[in-house]
């Protein structure tokens, strides 16, 4: 089973529902939920907040965080799943900003540096995990969804992020 499906029926089974906010992965992760049947059950709300207004704007996120920290950092992921998870009414809510490339990588943070942020309130959990994923923009796409589907997998499965 894919973990996209593995997460509908999780969700299900809990009677939760999800929401995204996806930068860097430009949609992907939505995508990869819509083409579950029977989705629209919990998956309410998927935005695409590329530029940094729409992080602010649409979700909430701080533009004062966005210019201290920068797009991609840990505060911005949290703040984006909690706008989001906010926005849609949502029990989980699960943001994600990075640097997808082959541009605009630094020292600091370099092409596939991917931060994942996810808010469960009913379960006391905001958390954010950092990733350096290898490869092109496409691959480092995938790798990224690949790691959120299974990373809420877990966190609804266990009620801990840190498993």
């Amino acid at each position: 089973m894919k973990d996209e499906e593995k997460l509908y029926r999780l969700l299900l089974e809990k009677g939760m529902t999800i929401a995204t906010a996806e930068s860097c992965s430009g949609g992907l992760l939505a995508h990869r939920l819509t083409n579950v049947p029977g989705i629209s059950e919990v998956f309410l709300l998927g935005v695409v907040s590329y530029s940094n207004q729409a992080k602010a704007r649409v979700l909430g996120v701080d533009a004062r965080v966005i210019e201290l920290r920068g797009a991609v950092s840990a505060e911005v992921a949290l703040q984006m799943a909690t706008g989001v998870q906010r926005l849609a009414g949502s029990s989980f809510g699960m943001g994600i900003t990075g640097i997808a490339g082959p541009t605009g990588g630094t020292e600091e943070k370099p092409v596939g540096t991917v931060y994942m942020g996810i808010s469960l309130p009913g379960m006391g959990i905001a958390e954010v995990r950092h990733f350096l994923f290898q490869g092109n923009r496409v691959q480092i796409k995938a790798q990224t969804t690949d790691r959120a589907l299974n990373w809420a997998c877990r966190v609804i499965e266990a009620g801990n992020p840190r498993k």
